[in-house]
């Protein structure tokens, strides 16, 4: 177990100094660009690509190389300093990697992550596909099927996913389903559709409010055949999860066994979100202290006001709270155990930090934070996501009671 420091190491100093390079020269320039138009940014995500970070090795030493798991959220926060639309098309992919590591075996890992991140000369995408049009938050009513045909070891797969990063564009989507709709939650598995499967398609490209460059859409699965192979964790894995299931049903005073698949992905991935959400209310936060001190109104620097100058003093006290909370976060995940949620703690926090950082740079501009000149408006709109997706903040709030109070909270 690695010894928690507050410190940077030389490594990862210099990563993120590469990584904040990268986002000033290549991803800032291009993030207005790229909010117009709506459209995933290949060309950036190519150049991430050539460099080295989007790649299943980076990935790889990002989750597993580094025991302090700092890596990940410091690379995070650097590239969504840079825009947040663009960061996400370039760890979008992340997700169904993270989803692939959390269920499936070691031969899947090495067969299906590096599917979803190609070369640098053949860039492939992933995509992590859970929510429904009626089951967000609620991912135990999961309505996709899964069904078994065991004359041809196939599993057929039929329903339609909702807000779907890289939806219907990736090359390899990693699908929750429902196997038996009397376990609920406990009753889902997660099966890897490989590219040009027949019968996934893409349906609606959502128009959002922010993270515009970031590809959103439904995906949807008719009749859609995998191979048993597919089968994140293998199918007797699954068999055992589903036997634990059905006995424990008949023990309610009990915990249930076994993690839905879906929850043990974001569980994983909360810390990340909360970096990305630090890198976007710093991001907010250095332009609006910039805008203070170089502003001039009634003979001085507006900076020079105590209205400004405590504004700013908030901003960066809670910016640097909520990335204490992300680190510890991530510390714990690759070192141990999560005791009281700090999970979805770094994630709550950190999400709120975002809105309200990015607010109050809009109101330190002025008229001229609600205009695109300087970009705090952008990253205002970006900023909301990190409240909504991969657990809304009210269930980031019904995880940590759950864990605090050790009851069934509803």
């Amino acid at each position: 177990m690695a010894d928690f420091s507050l410190a940077l190491n030389e490594d990862q100093q210099q990563l993120k100094d590469w990584l904040h390079q990268f986002s000033k020269d290549v991803i800032r320039p291009a993030a207005e660009e790229w909010d117009e138009k709506e459209e995933f940014p290949w060309p950036v995500v190519e150049e991430a690509a050539k460099i080295g970070l989007y790649s299943v090795d980076f990935v790889t030493n990002a989750m597993l190389g580094d025991p302090t798991g700092l890596t990940m959220p410091l690379a995070i926060e650097e590239v969504f300093w840079g825009d947040a639309g663009i960061g996400l098309a370039i760890f979008g992919s992340g997700l169904a990697a993270a989803g692939i590591a959390g269920n499936g075996t070691p031969e899947q890992m090495m067969e299906w992550v590096p599917q979803c991140y190609g070369t640098p000369d053949d860039v492939k995408l992933g995509a992590f596909c859970v929510s429904e049009p009626d089951a967000g938050s609620d991912v135990s009513s999961l309505r996709t099927r899964a069904v078994y045909d065991e004359v041809k070891d196939e599993w057929v797969l039929n329903g339609t996913k909702a807000w779907i990063t890289n939806g219907g564009i990736a090359d390899v989507h990693v699908v929750v389903a429902t196997v038996d709709p009397e376990m609920r939650g406990r009753g889902q598995a997660s099966f890897i559709v490989p590219p040009n499967t027949p019968g996934l398609s893409q349906g609606q490209k959502y128009k959002k409010h922010g993270i515009k460059a970031s590809h959103t859409a439904e995906v949807v699965l008719e009749d859609v055949r995998v191979p048993g192979s597919c089968l994140l964790g293998g199918k007797d894995k699954l068999d055992e999860k589903l036997a634990r299931a059905r006995e424990a049903l008949n023990k309610p005073k009990k915990e249930s066994s076994g993690k839905q698949p879906a929850m043990a992905t974001f569980e994983a991935t909360r810390p990340a979100v909360g970096a990305q959400a630090i890198g976007v209310a710093r991001a907010a936060y250095e332009i609006a202290l910039q805008y203070a001190q170089e502003r001039n109104a009634f003979g001085k620097a507006i900076i020079h006001n105590q209205a400004i100058a405590f504004m700013l003093a908030d901003m960066a006290t809670e910016i640097d709270a909520a990335r204490l909370m992300v680190h510890r976060a991530a510390w714990l995940s690759r070192n141990g155990t999560y005791v009281n949620a700090e999970g979805s703690m770094s994630k709550l926090k950190a999400g709120r930090v975002a809105v309200w950082v990015t607010e109050r740079a809009i109101q330190i501009l002025g008229g001229y934070g609600y205009t695109r000149e300087y970009g705090v408006e952008r990253m205002h709109r970006d900023a909301k996501i990190f409240d909504i997706y991969e657990g809304t903040e009210q269930i980031q709030q019904l995880v940590i009671s759950r864990a605090i109070s050790g009851l069934r909270i509803e």
